[in-house]
């Protein structure tokens, strides 16, 4: 059995896949047989399986391919699958709560959370074209449905809905994308693209990846493809938003960043132009369109546009130090979107939930101690010195200098400056408007992601290096 014993250290790179898979499907079993019964045990070994995936990537140093290609494994892979599970496993812990007070314990939710994990972690792993599709559509076909979880809520059907279809419309383009790629390189390898396309490129190719980035900027969230983003946001159960506002978004980002720079590095010219466009109107759009918002879930939805466009911006350098500034501007954008949401999730009264940015009036006076995780979170999202916020925006500013790209840098920096005024009127409504009627006593799981997010957020400048030297190792090694 020579073929079999050559490729069983081949399934060993793919390992936290493969518990991830397996665990799903035994946690599947025992919802199977033990019904709602079940809830709390699939929560728990859920998040018990994302905290021991996570060990197994923390452990995976090195870089290999597999599976003929279609999965690879680096420090840049490594990287962007621990900022996922982190961000999975936070929504995950953090949603326990609010199910049970809305009276919709579902054990579904977990599995389908770590089913969106798993198409998550095949997505930044992807070495091919067929991968790349195969992880997206796993991870996506699990939020359609997470978003829609809520059944007995109108508004959360509807978001689930809308997220459906143009999440079809968005891997409709991506596949003919694809298609045209393969067509005009005869490869679906980003390696053997790369170097089909050092010989000659054609127009065909460029109109491929037009295509391609458009389903990228999709699940990202990016102008023009955004428009599902505030009713989603707004419509889904506010943990499940949190979900979608952290784990995914890394996982999308970090397939753009491999799709462009492995498989696309010798026209770098002509996809540049695509993602400093696409930059610049996420970077416009999310500054003006949050401003008249009054629903601080859609204003976060803006947010994150407008935060996407300034993570683009590093990869719109296409160096090294572009991706660098990317990894870490992601990182950072994740503890900051957690935090906010663990504010955000404690915004209940007598046990019901509110969402308005009033409803905030006073909570410097009612609640002082989340009054002021919420303001240095809203200082950091702005982009204010010292926090960690800060460091992100100057880390891909500075990468997008240093690459010629001075007009993109000052849109950059001109933008982020206009986004301020929404981020300071939440923290004018906190601090100095009369304060409304006290919100419900913060359970300890949110203190605990909002006391960390807001500790990391102020402390960072004091201790970057662990951060800046992982980024630094993902980014040198898909290059």
């Amino acid at each position: 059995m020579p073929g079999l014993t050559a490729a069983v250290p081949a399934f060993g790179l793919a390992l936290p896949e493969i518990v991830l898979a397996a665990g799903a499907l035994v946690l599947v079993l025992i919802g199977a047989i033990r019904g709602e019964r079940s809830v709390g045990l699939i929560t728990g070994l859920a998040l018990a399986l994302i905290i021991l995936v996570g060990a197994l990537v923390f452990v995976r140093t090195g870089k290999a391919v597999t599976f003929n290609g279609s999965f690879v494994q680096d420090d840049f892979a490594r990287f962007m699958k621990i900022a996922a599970l982190v961000g999975s496993g936070v929504a995950l812990v953090m949603s326990i709560d609010f199910w049970r007070g809305e009276r919709v314990d579902r054990f579904e939710y977990a599995i389908l959370i770590v089913l969106s994990t798993l198409g998550m972690m095949m997505m930044i792993s992807a070495g091919d074209l067929i991968a790349l599709y195969l992880g997206l559509e796993l991870m996506s076909l699990a939020l359609y449905v997470v978003a829609a979880i809520h059944r007995d809520n109108v508004r959360a059907t509807e978001a689930g809905l809308k997220y459906f279809v143009l999440g079809a419309l968005s891997s409709g383009m991506l596949l003919y994308g694809a298609s045209l790629i393969y067509g005009f390189t005869g490869s679906v390898s980003f390696g053997g693209i790369a170097t089909a396309l050092k010989d000659h490129n054609s127009t065909g190719v460029i109109f491929g990846l037009v295509f391609v980035m458009a389903g990228l900027c999709f699940k990202i969230s990016a102008v023009p493809f955004h428009m599902w983003t505030p009713d989603v946001y707004e419509g889904a159960p506010t943990p499940v938003t949190a979900f979608f506002a952290a784990a995914p978004k890394m996982a999308a980002m970090a397939l753009a960043v491999r799709v462009v720079i492995t498989a696309f590095p010798g026209i770098l010219t002509q996809w540049q132009q695509i993602i400093v466009f696409v930059s610049i109107a996420s970077m416009g759009l999310g500054a003006f369109a949050a401003i008249g918002q009054r629903n601080i879930k859609r204003l976060m939805a803006y947010s994150s546009i407008g935060h996407m466009g300034f993570a683009l911006v590093g990869l719109a350098a296409g160096t090294t130090e572009g991706v660098q500034g990317v990894a870490i501007y992601m990182a950072i954008y994740l503890v900051m979107t957690l935090g906010c949401f663990a504010v955000i999730l404690a915004m209940k009264r007598k046990d019901v939930y509110v969402e308005n940015i009033d409803d905030l009036a006073g909570l410097g006076r009612t609640a002082p101690a989340t009054a002021f995780v919420f303001a240095m979170l809203m200082f950091s999202l702005a982009g204010i010195p010292p926090l960690a916020g800060f460091f992100a925006k100057w880390y891909v500013f500075a990468a997008a200098v240093h690459a010629n790209l001075y007009t993109l840098a000052v849109i950059g920096v001109l933008t982020s400056v206009v986004s301020t005024f929404y981020y300071l009127r939440i923290v004018k409504v906190m601090y100095f408007d009369e304060p409304a009627e006290a919100f419900d006593p913060m359970t300890p799981v949110l203190k605990v992601v909002s006391g960390l997010s807001g500790a990391f957020i102020l402390l960072f400048w004091l201790w970057p290096a662990p951060l800046v030297t992982a980024a630094t190792a993902a980014a040198k090694s898909l290059f």
